[in-house]
């Protein structure tokens, strides 16, 4: 079946379908990781997005059970090169086309890919739609200009969970490997099942909540720390959880990636832009000013945080070493920090797995006080 993707730029991309069929519109991006499409697929990041991926070839391993992100894939749309009808792993239990058809996600292949990117690239993000039922042209550009994007739109919405729950690694892989001793609370913008695996291995015991839980019923916790998770779209729609995030500065060790990192910054003052084209993908080099230190990170974000509207008591920790934007911030007098990047990585690099450590070692010193 013969699958179109149109940009709102009057760009036309013809191909074939694979995975569901129908229409979908969303932001296309862009995504350099080499492997790992199923958690990008899963990443409720992704939520408002159309995802091509740089690499030609996609599906080679399959899916399975266990390298999951999010209960379901988020994004709007996938676009790669080749999708391999051959799924080579012993820990396959399926193939891409049928998951996506499964979950309702439409693909399209056999499209040039590094054409897409370079548009991308020079033009920036733009507003697509993918469809197998329409070869109109015109409309379908039309369509695409018309859709909402993902500026000034909350998605947080659409993604958080519904009512709060304590994270059990056991039910999706391997068995904690330390007993609880820390309790944290953790704000579903749109989290990724990596970031919990990574507390529960330092022994924490994870509430997640509803990105609408006031500061009150947080704080009515008592926990130890405060995580402000990933998430889609804008931060700046996110008005709720920003008026939350303020109430909580001051009372208990907060740490905040990707979204959570936007989201803390506009509580204490500062303002986000969108960026161009986004970071999406496994090979980000970002410095801490403090040691020199170079990581290769793995991030998914169309939006920054503008260190020319800090406040006194912010300062830059990280830089992308490829555009100078801010990767990181902590406040310069309470134990709070943050990160863009995603230190949990899945997929990507580890290097900077080290900050969930960091993060306990900032709640240890706080019991002290």
């Amino acid at each position: 079946m013969k699958a179109i993707l149109a940009l709102e730029d009057g760009t036309i991309f013809a191909g074939r379908s694979f995975g569901a069929v129908g229409e979908r519109c969303g932001e296309v991006v862009f995504n350099t990781s080499l492997t790992g499409y199923q958690e990008i697929l899963t990443d409720p990041s992704y939520k408002g997005q159309i995802v091509c991926m740089t690499y030609p070839l996609i599906g080679n391993y399959g899916i399975n059970d266990a390298d999951i992100e999010s209960a379901i894939p988020h994004c709007e749309g996938f676009v790669v090169r080749e999708n391999s009808r051959l799924a080579s792993n012993f820990r396959s239990t399926g193939k891409l086309d049928d998951y996506l058809k499964k979950h309702g996600i439409i693909g399209i292949e056999g499209i040039d890919t590094r054409m897409l990117t370079r548009r991308l690239r020079l033009q920036g993000s733009l507003k697509g739609i993918i469809s197998t039922t329409v070869s109109d042209h015109q409309a379908l550009v039309a369509k695409a200009k018309a859709s909402a994007g993902v500026e000034g739109v909350d998605l947080v919405k659409v993604v958080t969970c519904k009512k709060p729950y304590i994270w059990n690694e056991s039910q999706w892989a391997e068995k904690s490997l330390a007993v609880p001793k820390y309790n944290i609370v953790a704000y579903d913008f749109g989290i990724k099942f990596n970031i919990l695996r990574n507390f529960e291995r330092l022994g924490c015991k994870v509430t997640v909540v509803p990105a609408t839980t006031s500061a009150d019923d947080v704080l009515a916790m008592n926990p130890d720390g405060v995580f402000l998770s990933n998430g889609p779209a804008d931060p700046a729609a996110v008005t709720y959880a920003i008026e939350n995030i303020k109430q909580l500065i001051g009372k208990k060790p907060i740490f905040g990636i990707c979204l959570g990192h936007q989201l803390l910054g506009l509580a204490m003052g500062a303002k986000t832009y969108k960026l161009k084209f986004g970071h999406h993908g496994g090979n980000q080099p970002t410095m801490d000013l403090n040691t020199r230190k170079v990581d290769i990170t793995s991030q998914n974000h169309g939006f920054a945080v503008d260190p020319k509207t800090f406040t006194k008591e912010m300062e830059v920790t990280h830089i992308n070493l490829n555009d100078e934007t801010v990767e990181g911030f902590r406040h310069t007098k309470l134990p709070i920090f943050s990160v863009q990047y995603h230190p949990e990585a899945g997929p990507g690099p580890r290097d900077a797995n080290y900050l969930f450590a960091k993060f306990i070692g900032m709640i240890n010193d706080a019991k002290t006080y």
